[in-house]
């Protein structure tokens, strides 16, 4: 291993700190830091299938069989065609989605998905109001709990609405096809980006909802503020329940779409086997 890898992975090893976990990953003691060898990993990501949640107006997850069994030569073979939104189940904007001339998809840097997590939980507030929008108050209460949100870090919106998952009516407030008017679910507000943008060296947002806007939002400001500043945001996680407040590594790499305005994610925290 060259110097350069070493730290590279002393680096990664760095931000394996915290919490709650779902899978455990177990590999030679020869081949990874034992850092890595006993971390434990929480899927982000919601499988693509018939059940994916897109927005009202958009194409839904398709897949075409184009072989399932016994080949000619005698062996098993399988292969499907897919089709799908780009802006649909877990996936990224990319900030050209709301910003012309800013950064598709294939341009936003790989690092753009990796840092620590920042969970900030609006679980009460949002079971209050369903078109909640974070507040700069709930990242400045979390902020004094935690310390200040950390340069680089993916800083996420933990609202519950998870467990909603994927009864569209219930996530996203209506199950019509096409109807915009009557969507209910909460986001950021536009003050707590410019709080995100202008006084913290955040790489990227994400929420546990479709939009990093709430639900009635016409403007899309959240969107406009933080593709702006050539920033991606992250839409539909899942499992942010079993991820801690801070401590864990994100890394969300999307599909590299040349030109896209967004794309399919998975995304994964990782954490460190020993924590709580």
């Amino acid at each position: 291993m060259t110097t350069q890898s070493k730290s590279l992975v002393a680096a990664l090893c760095g931000f394996l700190m915290t919490s709650c976990v779902t899978t455990r990953v177990h590999m030679p003691p020869h081949y990874w830091p034992s850092a890595l060898a006993s971390a434990r990993f929480v899927d982000l990501s919601y499988a693509f299938g018939p059940d994916t949640i897109y927005w009202p107006t958009a194409q839904g997850f398709r897949m075409e069989t184009v072989a399932a069994g016994p080949s000619d030569g005698g062996y098993w073979y399988e292969a499907n065609n897919i089709s799908t939104a780009e802006h649909g189940g877990t996936h990224m904007d990319a900030p050209v989605h709301f910003a012309k001339g800013q950064l598709t998809v294939d341009e936003v840097p790989v690092g753009a998905g990796i840092g620590p997590l920042v969970r900030i939980n609006v679980v009460d507030a949002a079971a209050a109001d369903a078109d909640y929008r974070l507040r700069v108050a709930d990242l400045v209460a979390w902020e004094k709990r935690h310390g200040q949100i950390p340069a680089g870090a993916i800083v996420v919106m933990y609202s519950g609405w998870g467990a909603r998952w994927p009864d569209r009516k219930r996530y996203l407030g209506t199950d019509v096809p096409g109807d915009t008017g009557n969507l209910h679910f909460p986001g950021f507000s536009a003050a707590a980006a410019q709080f995100l943008v202008g006084q913290r060296s955040v790489k990227a947002i994400g929420v546990d909802t479709p939009s990093i806007d709430h639900g009635p939002s016409k403007d899309f400001i959240v969107h406009r503020v933080w593709h702006g500043a050539g920033k991606p945001a992250f839409e539909n996680l899942a499992n942010l329940d079993q991820v801690p407040p801070r401590g864990a590594l994100v890394v969300a790499l999307p599909m590299k779409i040349t030109g896209g305005s967004g794309g399919p994610l998975r995304a994964v925290a990782i954490l460190r086997n020993n924590d709580e």
